[in-house]
């Protein structure tokens, strides 16, 4: 393990977050929040001067291509550092004054799970809330991937570091160089977040929520500046329009290329894209259905009602219309089956994904199939591709642990004396990187009430889950730590 490969990365990349913080010192200026505006620049200045120093006194030392263990315990450390200097300014502002809390909600903004602490959302200073947005924005393609691009500068690798952080079973290179690959996903997301915030201001909501919206929308996050998320509009144009950028976000980012690149014709052959389709419809259908027949809506008002909650939890966004806790138990099912899945690979969804739930149903058919002719060979195809036997084993493990992983966290919430429903939901969405749950962590609540020790368990989790199991888990077994 070579500590100095590590060092000098990490180093950059919290310079890099330390500078970001520069966005909300504007806000804070603007809105003329002093208490705010004094910890972020005080944060600001301090890990930048720290990071200078490191770097300049590291700069003789010897550095070598990032190898598969150090880039696992570089992402770790990354994602454990962002999130412990990026809670300083809640905690030295004054507006979450419990240190674990703030922790909580800033990993919960770079997970892109969702889930909040706060009890009163809008009474957080202007800026406050922008850096909770924006939390949300640069973990969403990953901190990592933006670093990725400059990292060659220090002569340091970055495929290693890519799948290491990527979302999804496998890590496709638009570009044959990984800095450019980097690059084109970081152009195609600004695009996104861009566009959207446009269309929303058009719709009526304020640059400020348009923006801070947009950043939620695109990183799958759902963090929103208003107490009751998007439904505080009451607009079906504003909800449409974060319906369609939830199911472009949760689409794989490769696929966007191939569109802004005319070949949008390939995509269709995506077998992944047509399953993710074909649920959302599917249970839009059901849940719109439920909801017409106990005349709770309108009809249009529940295929919105439904879509929107459909996507929002498939996508593992966590925006939210209503209170689906109070809707027809076979809708809150439905719901609940989504929150198992997640969207597509190579998206800022969290969840196990859909391409593994493809492969896992073509596995067991093909078991099935086997037992009536014993002497045949099975093969799975994906995208007119054999999947070979390797992946199919690492899909097998992901899924066995991503399972363990959740119910060990429902474990530790059911042990603080919570319900058996809020503590399994509440792994899950933790986990999933979802946001919202049932039981006392439903669409319009919070995860406030839980212990000071559970929410740093909790934390773990949304880092697990956002950092797809393997990456965290595989640097706490014997042989990776042997030469």
């Amino acid at each position: 393990m070579n500590f100095n490969t590590i060092l000098k990365p990490l180093i950059l990349i919290l310079f890099f977050v330390a500078l970001c913080m520069f966005f909300p010192i504007v806000v804070a200026l603007y809105y003329d929040e002093p208490a705010a505006l004094k910890s972020f620049f005080s944060v600001m200045i301090s890990v930048a001067t720290i990071c200078a120093v490191s770097f300049y006194f590291l700069r003789h030392s010897q550095i070598h291509r990032i190898a598969v263990r150090e880039s696992f315990v570089l992402v770790v450390l990354c994602w454990v550092s962002i999130s412990f200097i990026s809670a300083l300014p809640y905690y030295i502002s004054g507006a979450i004054p419990n240190f674990s809390e703030a922790f909580f909600e800033t990993v919960s903004g770079f997970s892109t799970t969702g889930a909040t602490i706060l009890t009163d959302i809008e009474a957080l200073p202007k800026s406050m809330l922008f850096w909770r947005s924006l939390t949300h924005w640069l973990g969403g393609m990953g901190i990592i991937v933006l670093a990725v691009a400059v990292l060659p500068l220090l002569g340091v690798g970055g495929l290693q570091l890519l799948k290491a952080e990527a979302p999804g079973p496998t890590v496709d290179k638009i570009s044959p160089r990984i800095s450019e690959t980097a690059k084109t996903l970081w152009g195609i997301y600004v695009g996104l977040t861009v566009v959207e915030a446009m269309l929303l201001n058009f719709a009526g909501m304020p640059y400020f929520d348009a923006f801070n919206h947009a950043f939620a929308t695109i990183a799958t996050g759902g963090f929103s500046p208003k107490n009751a998320s998007v439904g505080a509009y009451n607009s079906p144009f504003i909800e449409w329009i974060v319906i369609v950028f939830m199911i472009l976000a949760g689409m794989s980012f490769t696929l966007h290329y191939k569109i802004i690149t005319g070949r949008a014709k390939q995509i269709f052959k995506n077998t992944e894209l047509k399953v993710y389709l074909a649920v959302i419809a599917i249970g839009t259908i059901i849940v719109a259905h439920s909801l017409l027949y106990h005349k709770l809506y309108s009809v249009h008002g529940s295929i919105r009602q439904a879509m929107f909650q459909v996507v929002s939890i498939l996508t593992t966004t966590g925006f939210a219309t209503a209170d689906y806790k109070q809707w027809p138990p076979f809708a809150q099912y439905i719901i609940f089956l989504l929150m198992f899945a997640g969207a597509c690979s190579g998206s800022t969804s969290g969840g196990v994904k859909l391409i593994r739930i493809v492969t896992l149903m073509k596995l067991a058919i093909n078991e099935l199939k086997y037992l009536v002719h014993p002497k045949a060979i099975m093969t799975i195809f994906i995208d007119g591709n054999v999947v070979k036997k390797d992946m199919i084993y690492s899909i097998s493990a992901f899924v066995f642990l991503y399972a363990v992983c959740v119910l060990t966290t429902a474990c530790i919430c059911a042990a603080s004396g919570v319900s058996v429903l809020t503590a399994f939901t509440a792994a899950l969405s933790t986990v999933g990187n979802i946001g919202p749950g049932f039981g006392r962590i439903g669409p319009v609540e919070n995860y406030h009430f839980f212990k000071d020790w559970v929410k740093w368990f909790l934390s773990a989790a949304m880092i697990m889950g956002r950092l797809e199991v393997f990456t965290v888990m595989v640097i706490f077994i014997r042989a990776f730590w042997k030469k």
